[in-house]
């Protein structure tokens, strides 16, 4: 398939993603989420089975939106004159998996920011022990399944943990966070507040016991900011 196939509204909506994505992809680093081109954030393009997400091995201050990549939901490049050259990154059959099996999902970010990445490494999911974990989170944010990158082994495993789950984020054992969202910029949002707690908790943890908040009360919680918190 080749871009200039589609309907001059795709390619618009397409053209629209990859300007929003470098703005996105500034975020990750703004917020030290990222070190040198590790993580990644995708994002779908309505009115198509396509997304835009970041290329393989380049540097986040020498992203434009030329160099983001479109695939399908296959996690197959869609060839164009502005990417050319350029190869998705190695997370993007685990990107594509999620489109596929999730379509309430716009936005899929992967980090590997230290904290959240250092719970994911002892396999244990981050307690509810903060509001915020309530109102973002809806209670713990859960540990997914150990998979290796280079099929969608990670998309089985961030679909398996998130179905049925309110968080947003999912710490993919051994590995990292993943977000989710209505759209990128949910899933950075997601991205961004997943590190806070992580940081946040473990640092609890080394004063004394943490104090869990009663499933009732984060229940509340989630319900009051999704639904009436902000404009």
């Amino acid at each position: 398939m080749n871009l200039n196939d589609l309907s001059s509204d795709v390619r618009q909506a397409v053209a629209d993603v990859r300007h929003k994505l470098v703005d996105l992809h500034a975020e990750l680093p703004k917020n030290e989420l990222v070190v040198w081109t590790a993580g990644n954030v995708s994002e779908r393009v309505h009115g198509a089975d396509l997304f835009v997400i970041k290329p393989s091995g380049v540097r986040y201050d020498e992203l434009t939106p030329e160099k983001m990549v479109v695939c399908d939901f296959d996690g197959k490049k869609i060839d164009d004159d502005l990417s050319a050259g350029l190869q998705p990154s190695s997370d993007t059959a685990a990107h594509a998996y999620v489109y596929r099996h999730m379509p309430a999902v716009g936005g899929v970010v992967h980090t590997h920011s230290t904290y959240a990445t250092a719970w994911a490494a002892t396999g244990r999911p981050i307690p509810p022990v903060l509001t915020m974990m309530g109102d973002e989170f809806g209670g713990e944010i859960p540990v997914g399944p150990f998979a290796i990158i280079g099929d969608d082994s990670i998309g089985r495993g961030i679909v398996e943990t998130l179905t049925g789950h309110p968080s947003p984020a999912v710490l993919m054992q051994n590995h990292g966070p993943f977000t989710v969202g209505k759209d990128g910029e949910a899933a950075v949002k997601a991205a961004v507040l997943c590190e806070e707690v992580a940081r946040t908790v473990a640092i609890a943890e080394q004063i004394g016991s943490l104090i869990p908040i009663p499933e009732e009360a984060l229940g509340r919680l989630y319900e009051r900011y999704q639904n009436v918190y902000g404009q």
